[in-house]
């Protein structure tokens, strides 16, 4: 039997060569495309199944929406959160936990390093031991290395990948043990807090929880209609929330590295210091070097510095911070500006600040959660091999349109399903409220600017103004191609380099 499949696979090598190659090149995207569209059904359709607070029931592709919204950490949203009964509430939870990128890069690695090992494991066997026990083999003038020394390397690799997968999950758990802990006893301690969960028959271990996955995994969804805006007052609360933010998001290269490096001076130094030295050789998209990471923090704390020096500038004494002190304002500020980046939460209402903000907070949910201005000399390719496998990524490469491009289609798209609106109600219906709602989507962040009755042009007595975003009021058109936006933002990784072949002279 085993001879009839050998024959086989002579017979149709050209059919497994094909089939070898297309698999390493479409295998991430589809298997992480199949993941969250599949997560997004199973949540949809338990969702579906558990009852609702109140006597409202969602519409399903509203409860689709939500999650598909909550499996991409979009917290785009249709309806009001208070909406959803306990048991959804967890559901949403564990839907923005194993969606988060931490945890998703984190199976991808395990999946890795376990082929990895495998296909070692199947090479050595085949290979047999070394006859020699010397470190290297001369011949003439070139030195082969030794069997035994390729196996240590290949072995130090496997298990330095299984020591990160092993750190990432200890990262991932004390953080948000640590933050809900904190959380809980806020709400224990602070009387204010603890009266709005009670009025709104929020539980405080559930809302603890879900805050903090949520805040975590840079979804934004919060238990509350207004978000954070009802808790804008409790500085404290908001100061245990940055962190998280931050953690989960556009530090964790930053944080990963610092835990590695001090890990390495208490327990394992061989794995944490071949980590620190081989990030490219590990192949994991959240390691960087050194140089990296630092400028990447540095451009973090850029942008929240210049963020929030703008937003005080022009909205201190604006309706969006009426009613708050200046520690106050300047903690909410701070945690306002920092959400920019993908997290989505706020304590403001966004239709009510300056255009130029609202520009501005644009212009950071589109960038990359790494993005970083500090140049870094890139380095030579020194291996042919990796030089032609990247020659012939870049024929790909070249067919395909940019982020932006594809944003622009998005946005026209939803001008023309919501044409007629965009005609009867230009003050909600505009072309840059859409934008903010398509970005923020792409961007998986959840900003929204709203819909407001009062500003209709046409008033209807039967408009109620309600807690969730603008998609909400959108037709079921506009839904649908934002949830497309919400998966393309997921996996905008895959197509990171798009575009480059276009040449604007």
């Amino acid at each position: 039997m085993r001879h009839f499949f050998h024959i086989c696979k002579l017979k149709c090598f050209p059919f497994f060569c094909f089939y070898r190659h297309l698999i390493h090149r479409i295998n991430q995207f589809f298997v992480e495309l199949f993941y969250f569209v599949f997560i997004s059904f199973i949540g949809f359709f338990i969702l579906q199944s558990l009852n609702s607070k109140i006597d409202f029931r969602p519409r399903k592709l509203d409860l689709f929406f939500t999650s598909v919204s909550s499996t991409t950490v979009s917290s785009m949203s249709t309806v009001e959160m208070e909406v959803f009964s306990n048991s959804q509430l967890i559901i949403i939870t564990i839907l923005m936990f194993i969606g988060g990128e931490v945890f998703t890069s984190m199976i991808g690695l395990h999946i890795r390093s376990f082929k990895l090992r495998k296909s070692y494991s199947k090479s050595h066997s085949k290979v047999g031991p070394s006859t020699t026990s010397l470190d290297h083999i001369e011949l003439g003038m070139i030195t082969i290395p030794n069997f035994s020394t390729i196996q240590n390397d290949q072995n130090l690799k496997v298990n330095s990948m299984k020591y990160l997968g092993f750190i990432i999950l200890c990262y991932l758990l004390l953080i948000h043990f640590l933050g809900i802990s904190f959380v809980l006893l806020y709400i224990n301690f602070v009387s204010s807090a603890k009266n709005v969960l009670r009025n709104k028959g929020l539980k405080q271990l559930t809302f603890a929880i879900f805050t903090i996955v949520s805040t975590f995994a840079s979804c934004g969804f919060i238990p509350t209609n207004e978000n954070m805006i009802i808790f804008r007052k409790n500085s404290l609360l908001l100061l245990i929330l940055i962190p998280q933010v931050l953690f989960g998001n556009t530090l964790f290269p930053s944080c990963l590295r610092f835990s590695i490096w001090f890990l390495g001076k208490f327990f394992k130094k061989i794995e944490s210091t071949y980590l620190l030295k081989n990030t490219k050789e590990i192949g994991y998209f959240h390691l960087l070097p050194s140089q990296h990471s630092l400028f990447l923090a540095i451009t973090v704390f850029g942008f929240i510095a210049i963020q929030s020096i703008l937003f005080c500038i022009l909205e201190w004494n604006s309706e969006a911070l009426i009613g708050m002190n200046p520690l106050e304002k300047i903690v909410g500020v701070f945690f306002q500006t920092t959400n920019t980046r993908h997290s989505g939460e706020g304590i403001v209402d966004l239709s009510s600040i300056s255009p130029a903000i609202l520009v501005l907070f644009v212009v950071m949910m589109y960038l990359p959660p790494y993005t970083s201005f500090i140049p870094i000399k890139p380095e030579l390719e020194k291996n042919p091999e990796e030089f032609e496998k990247k020659k012939k990524r870049r024929i790909v490469e070249n067919l395909i349109f940019s982020q932006l491009t594809y944003l622009v289609m998005f946005i026209i798209l939803i001008c023309i399903t919501e044409r007629k609106k965009l005609k009867d109600d230009p003050l909600n219906f505009n072309v840059l409220n859409i934008t903010v709602e398509v970005i923020s989507a792409y961007g998986n962040v959840g900003f929204s600017t709203g819909y407001s009755c009062a500003r209709q042009l046409k008033a209807d007595p039967t408009c109620v103004d309600k807690w969730y975003g603008f998609v909400g009021k959108w037709s079921d058109e506009g839904k649908v191609i934002l949830i497309v936006v919400m998966f393309f933002g997921r996996l905008k990784k895959f197509n990171i380099q798009g575009g480059k072949a276009w040449k604007l002279l």
